[in-house]
């Protein structure tokens, strides 16, 4: 049988209690606070999660977004060269329901700008662009000259069901 909250929160605070010395403020306080937490958490998680997505953002979109760095508008966490790996570790959420939650444009990248600069610059000197085009055109010519072996071959008679 799965023990109530009330002697749960008995339970934690007796814990507390042995190793601390407490006032009978401090123990009513005490027993108030933990039953209450244990309420919440029996309460369940998509309440939780309900109330986080309401708060309001940790700070503005300009502040978030500066050219060295990008800061999160949730947890204010800052330093960070791009936010798509910090956002589905730490909130568990995909960048499009981040922008939805505070209304940042999709023009809007969740990159620091020197950050995208130096990998644009990065992959124009490794020639990354003539690379990608040229395999473009190596793709797509493959695909028309199968196209053009399967319009060649005669076309199959159908053939007669029997009966």
């Amino acid at each position: 049988m799965a023990p109530t909250l009330l002697e749960l929160t008995a339970s934690i605070v007796s814990s507390h209690a042995a190793v601390s010395e407490l006032s009978t403020e401090e123990l009513v306080q005490e027993i108030q606070k933990i039953y209450s937490t244990l309420q919440q958490l029996e309460g369940g998680v998509a309440e939780a999660g309900q109330a986080e997505e309401q708060k309001a953002p940790a700070m503005t979109l300009k502040k978030a977004f500066q050219p060295d760095q990008v800061c999160c508008m949730i947890c204010g966490k800052g330093g960070m060269k791009t936010l798509t790996r910090h956002l589905a570790q730490v909130h568990n959420m995909k960048p499009g329901e981040y922008r939805k939650q505070f209304g940042i444009p999709s023009s809007q990248p969740l990159t620091a700008k020197k950050f995208s600069e130096a990998r644009k610059k990065m992959a124009q000197e490794r020639g990354l662009a003539d690379n990608l085009a040229k395999a473009r055109a190596v793709r797509a010519a493959k695909l028309k000259e199968k196209k053009a072996a399967v319009a060649e071959k005669p076309a199959k008679a159908p053939r007669k069901k029997k009966a």
